[in-house]
């Protein structure tokens, strides 16, 4: 187990969802929180409701210039959790330019921009946690997931390449792939969600994964073991089945 008392990590999507479940988790085993995402005020309500210290540094990560100015104020941290995203279902049929890059900006450049503010102390000082959020439909193109499955893929490669270059030093690089959790974007989708967890569930996934020596975890197990095994199959048999 980590000792997490006293540590300040900086959660990235924090507000709502499974990151906002992941705050109460981390903050009542000790962690000392920065909590962002692009609202102030619902970041302010979950600070005032976890039991302890957290601090609210609001930022959009698809802009160069919030994620600059949010790195000089943030200051040293022991970890950031990636956890923002956004997601509108999509086919290519219905192709939404707008919508298709700011999922792209957001779900993976986004964890570029962050990254690229705090990798290098962590490089310098040998110590630190990087935790990035990847998706079970990363693992395989989707229908109806133009945008989401891509950056998610390109999400959960970016963490395979941080891991391949730091697993022998200080700095400690997890993946944490869950597939479908209730939240407001989840509400998007028309089909049927198969092991829909609530966030308070994915959390604690999540945080038992963080508190193991484990590079990545895919959760919840069934659901996880299809999209695994989808990546091993020929491909008209792959379309076949998930499309």
């Amino acid at each position: 187990m980590t000792d997490w008392t006293g540590k300040r990590y900086w959660l990235v999507g924090a507000s709502e969802g499974l990151g906002a479940a992941l705050a109460q988790q981390m903050s009542a085993a000790g962690a000392h929180l920065v909590l962002s995402a692009r609202g102030r005020e619902g970041l302010e309500r979950l600070a005032a409701r976890l039991p302890g210290p957290a601090e609210v540094l609001p930022v959009d990560i698809a802009d160069d210039g919030s994620v600059a100015a949010a790195a000089r104020a943030l200051g040293e941290i022991d970890g950031v959790v990636l956890l923002a995203g956004v997601y509108w279902p999509m086919r290519a049929q219905d192709w939404d330019s707008a919508r298709a890059v700011t999922m792209a900006d957001v779900n993976f450049t986004g964890y570029l921009r962050v990254l690229g503010a705090v990798v290098p102390g962590m490089v310098d000082r040998d110590r630190g946690h990087i935790v990035i959020t990847g998706s079970l439909a990363g693992f395989g193109g989707l229908p109806g997931a133009i945008g989401y499955a891509a950056s998610k893929a390109g999400a959960m490669a970016l963490a395979e390449c941080l891991h391949a270059d730091l697993h022998r030093t200080g700095v400690k690089v997890q993946l944490v792939n869950p597939g479908f959790i209730r939240t407001r974007l989840t509400d998007l989708n028309t089909f049927a969600m198969p092991m829909l967890m609530e966030p308070e569930t994915a959390a604690r996934a999540m945080f038992r994964h963080m508190n193991s020596r484990s590079f990545a975890t895919n959760f919840p197990a069934p659901f996880a073991w299809l999209f695994r095994f989808g990546r091993f199959l020929p491909q008209w048999l792959y379309v076949r089945l998930f499309a």
